[in-house]
């Protein structure tokens, strides 16, 4: 066989999006997560680098998101070739900015790519979401979703999965602030109840049909009055040092929404324009920078393209 190589970047998602806890998403274009994929006359998958992580990801093939997508991937396949991947992370992990569903997309789109696309967009997902599996511990779409498609993605349901493209408004920005620290998607996942009153499943549902409403019709008065979470937000907020001080400082510089990106720490706000979003993003860092040293800032327009070659 001829060998091949391809290099592709995925990027990062902000899920739940407030009230829209497991059943929404959204893609941005920067932080990215970048792959480059080579095929080998030697059958197997092997991780021949992970650079730009100090967590330490696993090499086991076994363990790594984007092998495990790999893997199921190759088993539809009767081709006989091997895979060698190097992995350049440009988001951490537990970061709350979906890295580990960038791997699990990157690998597969790559592959699917150097194949010549024997599998659509809807089959690479199905893979996506196994190899994600073993980050999350059950099967989540709300970032590899969006990192796939690009744009906002809701998840309407499983089995089969089932996801609805939004149009994303023109003029929506994400201002990103991520304080640099780890938090474990399966602890924060534990601080959430099992059980809630009738009248905040109520509220909590007008407000994720709201937001999607307002997304759809480009409505940011009624994207602010719905980015409220009675559910994720209360119970992760604690994880945050300074959460409500950040949220406050975004929404007095001009933020239509802030809210926790996924599990955290990363926190997200809205605005109407990449100026504002800086400015909301300087007074967030301002904020938290009395309780963490060292905080990114990201600001972006909505992306919808999803992975995309670079080499």
């Amino acid at each position: 066989m001829k060998l091949k190589s391809i290099k592709v970047v995925a990027p990062a998602t902000v899920s739940n999006v407030g009230p829209g806890f497991d059943i929404m998403g959204f893609a941005i274009n920067t932080p990215v997560e970048e792959m480059t994929l080579r095929l080998t006359n030697k059958s197997g998958i092997r991780i021949t680098k992970i650079t730009g992580d100090k967590n330490g990801l696993p090499t086991d093939i076994n363990k790594n998101t984007a092998t495990v997508a790999l893997m199921h991937m190759i088993s539809k396949l009767n081709d006989n070739f091997g895979v060698e991947l190097e992995i350049r992370k440009k988001m951490i992990s537990g970061s709350g900015l979906g890295s580990s569903a960038a791997s699990a997309v990157a690998a597969p789109f790559a592959l699917n790519e150097l194949l010549g696309k024997p599998f659509t967009k809807h089959e690479l997902l199905e893979f996506a979401l196994l190899g994600e599996k073993i980050a999350s511990g059950s099967i989540h779409a709300d970032n590899v979703a969006p990192c796939l498609f690009g744009g906002f993605i809701l998840i309407r349901g499983y089995n089969p999965t089932d996801i609805v493209q939004l149009s994303s408004p023109r003029k929506l920005f994400c201002t990103i602030l991520h304080p640099q620290f780890e938090i474990k998607t399966s602890e924060a996942r534990k601080l959430i109840k099992k059980k809630f009153p009738l009248k905040d499943v109520i509220t909590q549902t007008g407000n994720a049909a709201g937001l999607v409403t307002g997304i759809l019709k480009s409505d940011y008065d009624l994207i602010k009055r719905s980015l409220n979470d009675l559910i994720a937000e209360p119970a992760r907020a604690k994880l945050i040092p300074g959460f409500y001080e950040i949220k406050n400082a975004a929404m007095e510089n001009g933020s239509i929404g802030c809210s926790i990106s996924g599990s955290g720490p990363a926190v997200f706000a809205f605005s109407t324009s990449e100026k504002d979003g800086r400015k909301i993003g300087k007074a967030m860092k301002q904020v938290s920078l009395k309780y963490v040293k060292k905080n990114n800032v990201y600001v972006s327009s909505i992306n919808n393209v999803g992975p995309k070659v670079i080499g």
